[in-house]
């Protein structure tokens, strides 16, 4: 039997997928045949879901575990090891939403696919269920005109033709006929409770497909917008934002985990019916069709004969039959039993709309159609459909991966972000080099302006309002100072005069005062700027 299928072969995939593990809640292997009903296998595929939340709770973990040796990890990092982390962080926010985005294609690629192939298949369950219903709908219109129709006109010709025995006989033959025909229909089987079934089947798939792939949907953009939001918070350096990202991060894993374990059941569950769905099929129908009718459908070869062609022919001979006496009654009788033409045109009428359903039936019935559908249904959910479910098991796979490397960035982002404030906390806000400092003098213009200790005491006044106080130290004679200036050739500038009488601290506590202050890098550039300044002070002394 199976040598004779050649329109449907199931992929390789629905294989692969087959020969998973089948494992009951208590670690027994059961039988991979595709059983929804039994309990056992029910168990086999919750134990696929069971796994998944296995690998979620190892890979929260795996994260609680990374975040506690951080912040228990508190030791000082210098300067050339912060260059590096600030890297290794940058790495790791775009191989995050490189991932992302490459999980976020792949699963708008899966979903669609499912779509399709759930789509074909409700497509052609509800063909399917159309050609039953008109086989159901052909099959009661018939009987119910030979039973009331024809039935009613025979009775009044069967009083007409009283005083005529040999027309008598001729209605009591087409009463025969006529209950032969009758016969023959309740011989087909009952379509009506199967195509309730295909028809109920083809709703709720429908129902649960709209709701999935929408939820889907969701889940995909939820994503995309979370990676973008954390990529933000990045160049952003905003804590609060990484802080979100991250809850709603460890929100994303679970769900990504959480999917993979239901798409990784469905995958199992719908490859063991595709491997084998005639089997499955055959025993649903068992007791409602036949198994050599269900057999014909399935297979639609030339081997097979059809169930249908002994009642078809048949009902064909007794519509033929029953023609032929009208047509005998309508040449003969008429002539002799005028009122008798009008019941006698109503039976030609009755035969012919039969004759007319028995031919829709014949097409109807014929395995070509039912087939051609079966056939639709099975390569949209084994191919596209199990095919887009795989596709959806990688999306979860990579958005997992994608989430867990992004959950081992922020943190590390947001104490480099503290780091970073920390240190500039630790300057002192009155510096007039501290970049914080200029940024609120700049902001506040109403505040007092800052002097430095080497600036003159009245840039726009002159000589004789300055005060300088009495020097406290003095390491050399002013007279002193200026001869050696003289001696090598130079004229005594203001700027080579001791920082005496300008406002200024003595050199000695300027040094001491200047050390406790500043770091080297910051001494240097004050010096720069203080030497500058004195130089220009002196230039405009001198002119």
């Amino acid at each position: 039997m199976s040598s004779a299928r050649v329109d449907y072969i199931a992929p390789w995939w629905t294989y692969w997928l087959h020969n998973f593990p089948h494992i009951n809640l208590r670690f027994q292997p059961i039988d991979n045949s595709f059983q929804p009903e039994e309990e056992n296998y029910q168990q086999s595929l919750i134990f696929l879901g069971c796994v998944a939340a296995a690998g979620l709770g190892l890979n929260l973990l795996l994260l609680a575990i990374y975040l506690s040796c951080l912040c228990c990890c508190h030791k000082d990092e210098e300067e050339e090891s912060k260059k590096p982390n600030s890297c290794c962080v940058t790495w790791s926010a775009v191989a995050a939403g490189l991932i992302t985005c490459i999980a976020v294609g792949v699963g708008f690629y899966g979903n669609s696919e499912t779509n399709d192939g759930v789509y074909q298949l409700t497509y052609s369950l509800y063909n399917a269920n159309h050609t039953l219903g008109g086989v159901d709908s052909l099959v009661t219109g018939t009987m119910g005109s030979m039973k009331s129709g024809l039935h009613q006109h025979l009775a009044r010709l069967d009083e007409i033709f009283a005083t005529r025995g040999d027309y008598v006989q001729t209605l009591q033959f087409m009463q025969q006929m006529a209950d032969n025909v009758i016969k023959q229909l309740l011989g087909l089987p009952d379509w009506e409770e199967a195509k309730v079934d295909l028809a109920s089947i083809a709703d709720q798939t429908a129902s649960i497909e709209y709701y999935r792939w929408l939820t889907y949907l969701l889940i995909l953009i939820l994503d995309l917008i979370i990676c973008l939001l954390a990529c933000l918070g990045l160049a952003k350096q905003s804590r609060w934002l990484l802080t979100t990202m991250m809850v709603f991060g460890v929100l994303t894993l679970v769900l990504s985990w959480t999917s993979l374990g239901a798409d990784l059941a469905t995958a199992v569950g719908t490859s063991d019916f595709c491997v084998s769905p005639d089997k499955y099929l055959i025993s649903q129908t068992k007791g409602v069709i036949g198994t050599d009718i269900v057999h014909y459908y399935l297979y639609c070869n030339q081997t097979l004969s059809n169930p249908f062609q002994q009642p078809l022919t048949i009902f064909q001979r007794s519509l033929t039959t029953m023609q032929i006496q009208i047509q005998g009654l309508l040449q003969f009788a008429v002539p002799l039993f005028p009122t008798a033409e009008r019941d006698l045109l109503g039976i030609q009428h009755v035969l012919n709309s039969s004759e007319a359903s028995l031919h829709q039936l014949t097409a109807l019935l014929d395995c070509r159609g039912l087939n051609k559908d079966y056939l639709d249904a099975m390569v949209g959910v084994c191919y596209d459909g199990v095919e887009g479910v795989l596709y959806l098991c990688l999306f979860s796979t990579l958005a997992a991966c994608a989430f867990t490397v992004m959950l081992c960035a922020i943190p590390r982002a947001w104490r480099q972000i503290a780091c970073r404030e920390r240190d500039y906390d630790d300057i002192d806000e009155e510096d007039p080099f501290n970049p914080r400092a200029r940024r609120i003098a700049s902001q506040n213009p109403n505040l007092t302006n800052m002097h430095s200790f080497c600036s003159y005491s009245s840039s726009m006044g002159s000589q004789n309002s300055i005060h300088p106080p009495a020097p406290a130290v003095s390491n050399a004679p002013v007279s002193e100072y200026m001869n050696q200036t003289a001696l090598f050739g130079g004229n005594p500038r203001y700027e080579n005069v001791p920082l005496i009488g300008r406002g200024s601290p003595p050199p000695s506590i300027y040094s001491q005062q200047y050390r406790n202050r500043y770091s080297p890098s910051m001494r240097a550039t004050y010096l720069s700027m203080t030497e500058e300044q004195i130089r220009h002070f002196g230039n405009d002394f001198q002119a």
